[in-house]
């Protein structure tokens, strides 16, 4: 889906145009991908305009820079209300918010240590991510033949635009083979994750998700649907690996994420996951999900941030 532009985005401590949001052709993170960056939601609430787990995002943020040794020169409670502001210069009520961290011109070479680390923040109108149907109908999804990388070759727990290249990999074949996405397998063939989305699944009223040593990204998504599902709806959720075959034996299937938020899965390589309908269960924790990110039920976890105070 493309871009809608909006007027500002933050660069290094000052506001730019959108169309003057420039870096240099020879930057770092143009030719290696040395850039780590979080997508996070802003809800127009019955209170306003809400940032959903702003810090908890900003943290994972700091949190992968600082794997890939990138000093943010901002400080973390700063660097969020910065993220606020640009949301009020551009006068949204409800916007996708994407932090980028990254190295800047310097050295051509491998070596990242001599470029200087910079930052920007964009804000724009980003509706349901896999399609507003998708989260009623469900969306057909295949099993990728494009595997995520091993542990210690690029640390999954990094949201770094390098390892994005595997999910454009993911996402390109599924869209060339008629799916909406992709199921990655690990590297020892469990099941991993989606392209951009973390992956649960329902068996006979248990809950199962990969756990972080299946290359999974620590999701925020994730980490909300597990405290719903713990907490609210008193269901057991096994960390496990899961092999493929499970993917078709499965009741429910649903995605969570950012931008996916939670959406069901409605068949896997053409087997329908279970009646081929969003699931009871997945029914539940997207519901209420979706009513404590947009403010339509009480904040009981603390998880929205008032942009216009």
């Amino acid at each position: 889906m493309p871009v809608k532009k909006t007027d500002w985005i933050w660069m290094n401590g000052k506001f730019v145009r959108w169309d003057d949001a420039k870096i240099h052709i020879l930057s770092h993170v143009i030719h290696y991908g040395s850039s780590v960056f979080e997508g996070i939601r802003c809800y127009a609430t019955p209170k306003g305009a809400m940032a959903l787990r702003l810090k908890d995002h900003i943290a994972r943020l700091y949190g992968s820079a600082k794997i890939y040794r990138m000093a943010v020169p901002y400080d973390l409670d700063a660097y969020c209300e910065t993220c606020l502001e640009v949301i009020r210069k551009n006068e949204m009520k409800a916007c996708y918010i994407r932090p980028v961290v990254y190295r800047g011109y310097g050295e051509v070479g491998v070596n990242p240590l001599p470029c200087p680390v910079e930052t920007s923040i964009a804000v724009w109108d980003w509706g349901a991510y896999l399609g507003e149907e998708a989260l009623a109908r469900g969306v057909d999804v295949m099993v990728s033949t494009w595997n995520r990388p091993s542990p210690n070759s690029l640390p999954a727990m990094a949201k770094c635009a390098a390892n994005y290249m595997n999910g454009q990999l993911i996402k390109m074949e599924a869209i060339l083979h008629g799916y909406a996405e992709g199921i990655a397998l690990d590297v020892n063939g469990y099941v991993s994750e989606g392209s951009g989305e973390n992956i649960f699944l329902v068996k006979n009223g248990v809950i199962y998700t990969p756990s972080l040593a299946h290359a999974v990204l620590p999701g925020i998504t994730r980490d909300g649907v597990l405290k719903i599902l713990k907490d609210e709806l008193k269901i057991e959720v096994k960390h496990q690996a899961i092999p493929r075959e499970m993917l078709y034996l499965a009741d429910e299937l649903f995605f969570t994420g950012t931008a996916a938020e939670v959406t069901p899965i409605a068949t896997v390589d053409k087997h329908p996951v279970g009646k081929g309908l969003r699931g009871p269960i997945t029914e539940a924790v997207q519901k209420r999900y979706l009513a404590l990110a947009s403010g339509q039920a009480e904040d009981v976890y603390g998880w929205l941030t008032p942009v216009y105070k």
